[in-house]
């Protein structure tokens, strides 16, 4: 078992914050919001799942309280996000191709920050999963709708649990870090593209296959003999 942490560059950190925070930015355009608006979807996206996980989850200081590097990444995204709203609405799967990108690097660095605090490694998959969808449950809630995640649609919880495993998986048995994350991140975004690109879905419970039963052939069938064949 490996103790290295996958310390990602703030870099990539900033530009997940800031993606994400652009799609809250797009959401607020699509419901006509203000700036105050667009600026609370913005932030509640891009650094949700990260309060999340660390006030929640590891009992720590949230990283966008301590670094003001974040908040900035926010505030770039809504001035961006404002001026090309119009291009996103008209490519709306180009939205969704930012939020995979963001969506995979965010599963992965919430679960290597889970790890090295000590969690067990089924417990670093939940907190990496929380970390990658928590701004997005927030933004919904905001809103007052229901989270997207719950409602039968494309993978989504479902790829980042793909990558996130692997990750935790890898790292748990030796592979060195830095190849675990980046097979975890992939693994993560290939699997979200593929389900943009398929549509891979998710179904209700309700509409889950149930077992059928077996039809008699005529061939198998015995019926009651009559007076006659008495």
């Amino acid at each position: 078992m490996t103790t290295t942490s996958f310390l990602l560059p703030i870099e990539f950190d900033l530009a997940a914050t800031f993606l994400m925070a652009m799609t809250g930015v797009w959401a607020a355009s699509r419901r006509g919001y203000d700036i105050v608006g667009a600026f609370t979807l913005a932030f509640v996206s891009g650094v949700g799942g990260g309060l999340l996980r660390d006030s929640i989850f590891l009992s720590q200081p949230p990283a966008v309280m301590q670094n003001p590097l974040y908040l900035l990444a926010v505030l770039a995204a809504v001035a961006v996000g404002v001026l090309f709203h119009r291009f996103a609405l008209r490519f709306e799967r180009l939205v969704a191709y930012v939020d995979a990108i963001a969506l995979a690097v965010y599963a992965v660095v919430g679960a290597d920050k889970a790890m090295v605090a000590g969690t067990a490694p089924v417990a670093a998959v939940l907190i990496g999963m929380t970390n990658a969808v928590g701004g997005g449950l927030l933004r919904d809630i905001f809103v007052r709708e229901e989270p997207l995640l719950f409602k039968p649609g494309q993978f989504y919880v479902l790829a980042a649990l793909g990558g996130c495993s692997l990750f935790v998986g890898l790292g748990y048995y030796g592979l060195p870090v830095e190849q675990a994350a980046t097979s975890g991140i992939c693994t993560t975004l290939l699997l979200r593209l593929l389900a943009i690109r398929f549509n891979w879905k998710t179904l209700a419970v309700t509409e889950w296959p149930k077992p059928s039963r077996t039809p008699v052939s005529r061939a198998d069938h015995h019926p009651d003999p009559t007076e006659k064949e008495k």
